[in-house]
């Protein structure tokens, strides 16, 4: 008998009740696929035909979106293949109170409009009171596309040649403003620009001066650069774009500019992201002048960059709520996560496993602080681990022929998570 003919209709597998379940949780769509394809995996003999059923729930996703959570153990903070910032559990917390129907423009106690995301403006005015004002929108490149369009549009915008970054994707900085109408002007060297450089370049034409932080490489040696302070004292707006998201001066990160003291120097707008050194969802940050943000939120062309109602409650959380995981990674002890790595590693030896304890650096990543390494603990496995553990959704890193798991980038409470999933990996090994 052809076993082909065995194989059960696909409206029989669709009553089995873990599918119908399924049905309602992730859709119809993705549920018949997965049934489809275990029909298939019958008919070509792969698994007899009364096992549809099983390889079609066995097929299904967590969820009905294809993202995947993981676990960075790669040692870099702000990874952003993986999504840079992981939010706090208040930010998450917020973000599904916001996901169904929420007073986003709606004022509870007048039941007329309200002004939108005026909970998270207000929570990024005390974050930072150095700014006059304060407005929100989708990422750091949009911050400097709003600038640029309202304030220079059809005029210059003066910047050093060595601040012409190319800001990831190979999407570069001046490609990016010259789609705003405004011009660039070009000043100094690539080592070294001076006050003196803008001061010859600035006039009639001149928008504002940028003042670029180059947050994903260093230059090092002969070099000189014009600081805010420096800038402010030539007559035209200065705005700086301070990049991974500082408010104030953290003194694990000395060198890395903050909104703070970028605005007590005299920048009249910063601009930064929100999912970097900030922890909070992807966003950019505008602050500063008053008038000047004002005219940037009367601009057309903010509608098209507003951030969306899952965002604002993100945002707002991050800033009123505890701190999050990335403040806890950026000041966790070494000692502490040494003593993490021992423990783990022992655990692990003692199931047979070739693990060690090891001594590692970490960074700050997402394009901020470049080439300051992070003193932390790792457990260190054979590189064979490696692919076995990314299929459980452990990434880590290969260095000097072991794979390293960063303790620095993990929460302390998925040690047991990476524990089991080192165990279940232990195959082939």
């Amino acid at each position: 008998m052809d076993l082909r003919r065995l194989v059960p209709r696909t409206d029989a597998v669709l009553a089995d009740p873990r599918l119908a379940a399924a049905r309602r949780r992730l859709g119809p769509a993705i549920v018949k696929s997965a049934v489809a394809g275990a029909r298939q995996r019958a008919r070509d003999g792969e698994i007899p035909p009364e096992d549809v059923a099983d390889a079609a729930v066995a097929a299904l996703p967590e969820r009905a979106a294809s993202l995947r959570p993981v676990v960075n153990a790669t040692g870099v903070l702000l990874h952003t293949n993986l999504g840079r910032a992981p939010l706090s559990e208040a930010a998450r917390e917020a973000v599904a109170a916001a996901s169904g129907c929420a007073d986003v423009e709606y004022d509870l106690d007048t039941g007329g409009r309200g002004t939108r995301g005026s909970g998270a403006l207000a929570a990024l005015r005390a974050a930072c009171p150095a700014a006059g004002d304060v407005q929100v929108v989708n990422n750091n490149a949009a911050a400097l596309v709003l600038a640029a369009t309202a304030l220079a549009a059809g005029r210059e915008i003066v910047i050093g040649r060595g601040e012409l970054v190319e800001i990831g994707d190979g999407f570069r900085l001046p490609e990016l403003l010259a789609a705003t109408g405004a011009r660039l002007r070009e000043v100094g060297t690539t080592n070294r620009t001076t006050a003196a450089d803008y001061a010859a370049a600035i006039g009639p034409e001149t928008g504002f001066v940028l003042k670029v932080h180059p947050s994903n490489f260093r230059i090092e040696g002969f070099t000189a650069a014009a600081d805010v302070a420096e800038l402010a004292g030539l007559g035209v707006p200065v705005v700086a774009d301070i990049g991974s998201g500082l408010l104030a001066p953290d003194p694990v990160l000395p060198d890395e500019p903050d909104a703070a003291t970028a605005l007590a120097a005299g920048a009249a707008l910063v601009t930064a992201s929100g999912d970097k050194l900030l922890g909070g969802p992807q966003a950019g940050l505008i602050l500063g002048d008053r008038e000047l943000v004002a005219r940037l939120r009367r601009h057309p062309l903010y509608r098209a960059l507003r951030v969306d109602k899952m965002t604002l409650a993100a945002l707002e959380a991050t800033l009123r709520g505890p701190l999050p995981p990335v403040a806890r990674m950026l000041h966790a002890d070494p000692g502490e996560l040494r003593r993490r790595a021992e423990a783990l590693a022992e655990r692990l030896t003692a199931a047979g496993v070739d693990a060690r304890a090891a001594d590692s650096t970490a960074a700050v990543g997402g394009g901020g602080a470049p080439g300051v390494g992070l003193p932390s603990a790792a457990v260190s496995l054979p590189p064979s681990y490696e692919r076995p553990l990314r299929a459980r959704r452990v990434i880590g890193r290969v260095e000097n022929g072991r794979l390293l798991l960063d303790l620095r980038s993990t929460d302390p409470a998925a040690d047991h998570e990476l524990r089991a999933a080192v165990l279940a990996s232990r195959e082939g090994n």
